[in-house]
C-alpha cells in the first residue's frame, strides 16, 4: 500500500503538471477512440504495453478477456460495449490475449474448476467454443502448445462473440468499425495481431494496407500452429503512424501513442 500512495503522489506532483491541458480537457468529457479488451492479469497493463496516455482507450478487462455472447449474461460487459460505441462513437477495437494465460489453463482443465472454484467455471463456460475447438482439432500438440493455441483461437473467439452484439453488428456493417485481435508475449514483450490474409499472427504494422487504413478483422479462423510456427515478415524501419491500425480514423498523436508502443 505503502508503493502505491508513493505512486499517487508522484503523479500529483509529475505528471498533473505537466499534463494541466490535456487533464482540463479530459475534466469536460473523454474522447477515447480504442475500446481495448484485456484479460485482468496482473502482467498485462493495456496503456503500458501500448505507451497510451490517459483518455486513449476505453477498456475492459477481465478473466480471459472474455466477452459472453449477447444476453448469455448481464454482466457489465456488454453494457460496457454498448456505451462505448453508440455513446462514446469508437471505432475500433482490440481484443489482446497473452501467453501463459491462467484463465486458458484452466479453461484446459474446465471440469475439475466446478467445485474448487465453481464461479470461475461458470465464467470459463461463456467461451466453450474455444476449448471445444483446441479439444477437437489440436488434441495431438504437447500442454504448452495446446495452452498457445488455446490463448490464440479464445482471441479469435470473443471477436465472434463481439458480432452477436446488434450495435456491433451494424457498425460492421455500415463500414463504421473495426476489430483487431492481438496476442501479447510477456516474456519478450511481444505484440503480434491477427493477418486473415497470412493466415496467422504477425507484428501488426505488418498486415497494414495503407488504402484501407488498418487491418480489420475479417472473421476467419486461425490455422493450425499459425500462432507458434509462422515466421512475421521484416518491420519497416521507421513505421509510419499512417499505416498503423486505425491511423485513417485516430489522430495522428493518438496512433502513435497507442499502435507506436506496441511496435518498440
Amino acid at each position: 500500500m505503502k508503493k502505491l500512495i508513493s505512486g499517487i503522489r508522484h503523479f500529483q506532483s509529475h505528471y498533473i503538471p505537466s499534463h494541466q491541458e490535456l487533464m482540463a480537457e479530459l475534466s469536460r468529457e473523454q474522447h477515447p477512440r480504442v475500446l481495448f479488451i484485456a484479460c485482468s492479469d496482473s502482467r498485462v497493463d493495456p496503456a503500458l504495453l501500448t505507451h497510451a496516455d490517459i483518455g486513449d482507450l476505453f477498456v475492459i478487462r477481465n478473466a480471459g478477456n472474455i466477452i459472453p455472447p449477447y444476453e448469455a449474461t448481464n454482466g457489465g460487459e456488454g453494457a460496457t460495449i454498448e456505451y462505448a460505441i453508440h455513446a462514446l462513437d469508437i471505432q475500433q477495437i482490440i481484443v489482446c490475449g497473452h501467453s501463459n494465460c491462467g484463465a486458458m489453463k484452466g479453461l484446459l482443465k474446465l471440469n475439475q474448476l466446478q467445485d474448487s472454484m465453481p464461479l470461475v467455471y461458470d465464467w470459463l463456460r461463456h467461451t466453450e467454443a474455444t476449448r471445444r475447438l483446441v479439444k477437437d482439432n489440436y488434441s495431438h500438440l504437447d500442454k504448452d502448445e495446446m495452452l498457445e493455441v488455446m490463448v490464440a483461437e479464445n482471441v479469435l473467439t470473443q471477436i465472434e462473440n463481439l458480432r452477436t452484439y446488434p450495435v456491433i453488428h451494424s457498425k460492421l456493417h455500415k463500414g463504421k468499425l473495426s476489430i483487431h485481435a492481438w496476442i501479447y508475449k510477456i516474456e519478450t514483450g511481444e505484440v503480434r495481431s491477427y493477418d486473415p490474409k497470412a493466415h496467422a499472427f504477425v507484428p501488426p504494422y505488418s498486415a497494414i494496407d495503407p488504402d484501407s487504413g488498418g487491418d480489420a478483422f475479417t472473421g476467419e479462423t486461425l490455422g493450425p500452429m499459425a500462432a507458434q510456427h509462422d515466421e512475421p515478415s521484416a518491420p519497416p524501419k521507421e513505421p509510419l503512424p499512417a499505416h498503423m491500425p486505425g491511423a485513417a480514423r485516430l489522430s495522428r498523436q493518438q496512433a502513435e501513442r497507442i499502435f507506436g508502443g506496441s511496435m518498440a
